[in-house]
């Protein structure tokens, strides 16, 4: 076996094409009317008022400042995340989607995606939000039980999140609606009513999460009573798969399930390890250079990102990638997709050759981990299984 030493040497490694790497840019909000007890994502809860002028000025100055890593490459996805993005007024997000397309190339038929949640989107604004702009929606209804809504913390009912979804069907034809389970209270026959009532909204794409609890978060100070067991949870897993697949929802990615040809592109683009660029307040991002590949962040605290912006010093930190830890990168990203990526993604993006970690896939596909599928990186079902096992492999 070849040592790890001699394979790799700990210095950013050149990408050989970065203009060939597909380019997103994720925008994020950091505001949400209340924070939920499970969320561990940079949001806080508004204060009085929102600087949303403000905020948005300083996005996109933040912007100025990125376009020297994307020179001449076009943007393929964009995705307003958050906190709750759709707080903002439909003329904010117009006047931010027509400052991003003044500084940057959108490719044709260009995803541009934003996160809303019931109860946080006025009645009649989300088609102003399609007239802005925005081709995608992504709601956070979570669960269709008021009981299990209210142990969330969430701030609308079951009622609220069917009235806002059939104002979505009427303005997007293309939706994603995000869903729960393993919640406090919940049972097999909850969730299945739950996953009855998703498909039956009409969404081209469901997201499905397990509850987890999260360090720093409420619910890690103080956990929940009521909690699924570890058999009930397995067998809730299973339920999701298949009742989604019987309504022709494929599962794609781990938590993703979407209708043929209706995949979230953005999200795709993270898990074939593309770039992203990234503005906001606790923004991460990352970016193919001549010289290697390049992360950033930026202050998660919404007034010390914007201060940092108005002097030029919005990113928190940055770093170039070592060559020893791009293939664990690479594979915990790619390894999340059921088809996996084309091998020679793992060359083309991170200027690697295949052969640096031939122990690593030989001891992948030895542990029944990792499929022989032909020009493919692909976990197999039970390497889907036992994800974190296989992607820990390329920890070198």
């Amino acid at each position: 076996m070849v040592e790890k030493s001699s394979r790799f040497l700990d210095r950013p490694v050149p990408v050989p094409e970065p203009e060939s790497v597909p380019l997103s840019l994720y925008v994020h909000w950091p505001w949400c009317v209340h924070k939920c007890p499970y969320c561990d994502f940079n949001s806080r809860a508004c204060p009085g008022g929102l600087p949303e002028q403000d905020y948005i000025d300083c996005l996109l100055k933040d912007l100025d400042g990125e376009l020297q890593w994307v020179q001449g490459r076009e943007v393929r996805t964009v995705y307003l995340g958050g906190g709750t993005p759709s707080l903002m007024k439909p003329e904010s997000v117009s006047r931010l989607l027509s400052g991003i397309r003044s500084r940057l190339p959108l490719a044709p038929g260009c995803e541009i995606s934003m996160e809303a949640n019931p109860g946080a989107v006025a009645s009649g604004r989300l088609g102003a939000f399609a007239e802005a702009g925005i081709s995608r929606l992504s709601v956070g209804v979570q669960s269709f039980q008021d009981p299990q809504l209210r142990l969330l913390g969430r701030i609308h009912t079951a009622g609220q999140a069917e009235e806002t979804l059939g104002e979505v069907r009427r303005c997007f034809s293309n939706w994603n609606l995000d869903l729960m389970f393993g919640l406090p209270g919940e049972d097999l026959g909850l969730l299945k009513e739950d996953l009855s009532r998703a498909v039956g909204a009409g969404s081209t794409h469901l997201s499905v999460y397990q509850l987890t609890i999260e360090q720093g978060t409420a619910f890690a100070r103080r956990p929940p009573t009521g909690l699924p067991d570890p058999d009930e949870l397995c067998d809730m897993a299973d339920a999701v798969v298949s009742i989604l697949g019987r309504a022709g929802f494929r599962r794609y990615e781990v938590s993703g399930y979407a209708l043929e040809g209706r995949q979230c592109r953005h999200n795709l683009n993270y898990w074939q390890y593309g770039d992203y660029l990234a503005i906001g307040a606790g923004a991460h991002g990352k970016v193919s250079t001549k010289k290697g590949v390049l992360r950033f962040a930026k202050h998660s605290s919404p007034a010390r990102y914007m201060d940092g912006v108005r002097r030029g010093q919005g990113t928190a930190h940055s770093r170039w990638v070592a060559d020893r830890q791009l293939p664990f990168e690479f594979m915990l990203d790619a390894l999340r997709l059921t088809d996996g990526v084309p091998r020679i993604y793992f060359e083309s993006r991170t200027g690697l050759r295949e052969e640096a970690i031939r122990p690593e896939l030989d001891e992948a596909r030895r542990r029944g981990l990792l499929a022989d599928a032909g020009g493919r990186f692909r976990a197999t079902e039970k390497g889907m299984d036992f994800l974190s096992d296989l992607q820990e492999i390329f920890l070198i």
